[in-house]
């Protein structure tokens, strides 16, 4: 397979032409952490971005940096951390779960578009991303946005391109908003509830006045597939109750220390009728967090890890039902984010990654499911994106032929059956 390794965006615009006119459609990549989400597409041609890896600048006062397409995520977060600055999504590593070296980069966390569990207070990736410079499948370079939210007119392109998974252009360059990192983190702990409790108990407090900024619920299957060593996170801090592996709902307040200390006994008041709630402070509950952002009891290396993982989002009230029929029906084992709007479903090794069951499930309310995990084979024969109606597919056809009409860039990555 050739590999085409680019220096800067110039680069990039003559690959891209010169595949047009060859009619050789390209693979784009940064260190390909994430090649492993959907299709498999029919190419022996890589655009390869990972040496466009320099901060082009950061203005921490501004609160905005920009990145070239190929910075090492890692990298980024630990330069934004040394000013006390974070993005406020907190994008997944999904390392662990694919079983892959860490070397995600901004370009893949925007074109994945994953956020983690604060995405119910703060948005979602797309929704950080100010600009971007970006070369389209006709070889052409384009700029959207800006660097600050005021200089954005006219379409409003960066929410499409991300989550876009690399389909609708090369993106050489972007300019992210960091925010401020809390003083204070605290997180409730409510032991023992079943799943349809637990949505309950998060539906309460997400709408209360106290400012929660993440809900998830562990069931007691969680434990069980825990693996010594990838799931610290769940054990840092919480002494004989993950000992008893009891379910577990999960609830974080962040800000100054007096405010989340504050809020964090109101809501304990708030949540007495579910129970009686342990608190953990600030690095045992971050550690929590990132293993519930990372679904490291299903991580590659774990117990689990044989088995194909779904990401399903749906409407947080259908959430509980959802989860549990579906962990009754597959054997397999869930885990809820987002106060029960996002799914993680790890279901038993079967040909067809028990997608009949999966859809028809996510279908019944209006959710929608993707295939994070699972073996080549297996991503062959099922959709690994939700299939959407023929309207929205229609329309989703016309916008991607509006940027790339050669199906030049991550020809069937999405779509199972066109990698032609």
């Amino acid at each position: 397979m050739d590999t085409l390794k680019v220096r800067d965006a110039k680069d990039v615009e003559e690959v891209v032409r010169a595949a047009i006119a060859n009619e050789q459609p390209l693979e784009i990549i940064g260190h390909g952490s994430k090649r492993s989400i959907g299709h498999t597409m029919a190419t022996n041609a890589v655009l390869d971005l990972s040496a466009l890896s320099a901060v082009t600048s950061y203005e921490p006062n501004e609160l905005i940096v920009t990145l070239q397409a190929g910075a090492p995520v890692a990298d980024v977060l630990s330069l934004i951390d040394s000013k006390n600055q974070q993005f406020a999504f907190e994008p997944m590593n999904t390392a662990p779960l694919l079983g892959t070296p860490a070397l995600g980069t901004i370009g893949g966390m925007i074109s994945a578009g994953l956020a983690g569990p604060r995405r119910i207070k703060a948005g979602g990736a797309r929704d950080h991303l100010l600009g971007a410079h970006a070369v389209s499948g006709f070889g052409d370079s384009f700029k959207t946005g800006g660097k600050v939210v005021k200089n954005v007119t006219g379409y409003d392109l960066c929410k499409l391109l991300a989550g876009s998974w690399g389909t609708l252009s090369v993106m050489t360059e972007v300019t992210l908003k960091v925010m401020p990192k809390p003083e204070a983190e605290r997180t409730l702990l409510l032991p023992g509830l079943d799943d349809a409790a637990a949505n309950k108990a998060m539906t309460a407090a997400l709408g209360s006045p106290f400012d929660v900024s993440a809900a998830a619920h562990l069931p007691k299957s969680a434990f069980r597939s825990r693996t010594d060593g990838l799931t610290d996170g769940l054990t840092d801090g919480l002494g004989d109750i993950a000992g008893q592996g009891e379910a577990l709902t999960l609830l974080r307040l962040e800000g100054i220390t007096a405010s989340a200390a504050h809020r964090a006994g109101s809501l304990r008041e708030l949540l007495a009728p579910f129970g009686t709630a342990t608190l953990i402070e600030d690095a045992a509950s971050s550690a929590l967090w990132a293993t519930i952002r990372d679904v490291l009891p299903f991580a590659a290396g774990g117990a689990l890890g044989a088995w194909p993982v779904w990401r399903i989002v749906c409407p947080p009230a259908s959430g509980a039902a959802l989860g549990a029929q579906l962990a009754h029906e597959t054997g397999g084992d869930v885990i809820y984010d987002w106060g029960g709007g996002l799914i993680w479903a790890a279901l038993p090794p079967k040909g067809d990654a028990h997608a009949p069951s999966v859809r028809l499930r996510t279908n019944a309310v209006g959710g929608h499911a993707t295939l994070i995990r699972a073996a080549e084979d297996v991503r062959r024969s099922v959709d690994v994106f939700h299939p959407q109606a023929p309207g929205v597919t229609a329309l989703s056809e016309r916008v991607r032929a509006g940027f790339d009409p050669k199906t030049i860039l991550n020809r069937g990555r999405l779509t199972r059956g066109t990698a032609t």
